[in-house]
């Protein structure tokens, strides 16, 4: 018989008690080890192969979104599956792991069977029943991570439209969307600014049809609207702090650096 191979992230030792405890009866899923911060977690991975893993976003040494970040694939026999489960919960939270490659959120307490079924189901063991169980518990679960998703990327868009109007950066200009694009990029891979010209502009610009270069100077252009429109004292507001003056113009990277990490501060 074919056992699921579970590895559990989590440092919370009460909750890694309820976990073994639930699966001390069962044959067809085998916990094949424990991490209690994600450096550990990265290692096991690599080290015992797991089918799923069930992880813990606050952690020490390294989040679970770090984990998942810096997982290195090709160091791996096989992909593993992701199941989030944390006390954390929020759209932004659940947009940003189900971005990030997990493949289901659970909010803790976690309602045990429904892991277990999830468990089976991405360890490709789940039955009829587990589906009949799954398709009964889990649909509100799975309809509110779908919404966490939509909302938290429209509130997005919303918070960086009221940002570009607020300094001064209309919408009708190409720069506009390139700049959104790029600081959503941003937010998602922070690393990505380190490759601003080898990976963010031609990033954008196949999604947008165009060439890096051009996504270059559009940006460049809708951060020299907003200076010469004169409204530095509202970026300087946006920020907190008086970042600029009239003549200190940031490059593109300082500015989209800036404003993405503005918005992860805010849990965008």
């Amino acid at each position: 018989m074919k056992k699921v191979k579970l590895l559990v992230v989590d440092d919370n030792p009460d909750f890694i008690r309820t976990v073994k405890e639930s699966y001390a009866q069962d044959a067809d899923v085998e916990i094949i080890g424990y991490a209690c911060d994600g450096l550990e977690a990265i290692s096991k991975i690599e080290r015992l192969a797991p089918d799923v893993v069930l992880l813990d976003l606050v952690m020490p040494e390294l989040d679970g979104f770090g984990v998942l970040a810096n997982l290195d694939y090709t160091k791996l026999q096989r992909k593993p599956k992701f199941i989030v489960a944390s006390q954390l919960f929020g759209d932004a939270f659940v947009a940003k792991a189900i971005n990030a490659g997990a493949s289901y959120y659970m909010l803790k307490p976690v309602n045990m069977r429904l892991l277990k079924d999830r468990v089976r189901e991405f360890g490709g063991l789940a039955d009829d029943r587990a589906r009949d169980f799954a398709v009964a518990a889990a649909p509100i679960e799975d309809r509110l991570i779908k919404q966490a998703v939509r909302r938290s990327q429209h509130n997005l868009d919303e918070k960086l439209a009221n940002i570009f109007i607020s300094v001064g950066i209309p919408a009708h200009i190409k720069g506009y969307q390139f700049l959104r694009e790029a600081i959503k990029m941003a937010i998602d891979n922070p690393d990505i600014i380190n490759s601003i010209t080898k990976r963010l502009y031609p990033g954008i610009a196949q999604r947008f049809d165009t060439s890096p270069s051009k996504v270059e100077r559009a940006i460049r252009h809708a951060i020299e609207v907003a200076w010469n429109r004169g409204k530095i004292e509202n970026i300087n507001t946006i920020f907190g702090i008086k970042v600029y003056s009239s003549n200190d113009k940031p490059t593109n990277g300082e500015f989209i650096a800036l404003l993405a990490d503005k918005m992860i501060m805010e849990g965008a």
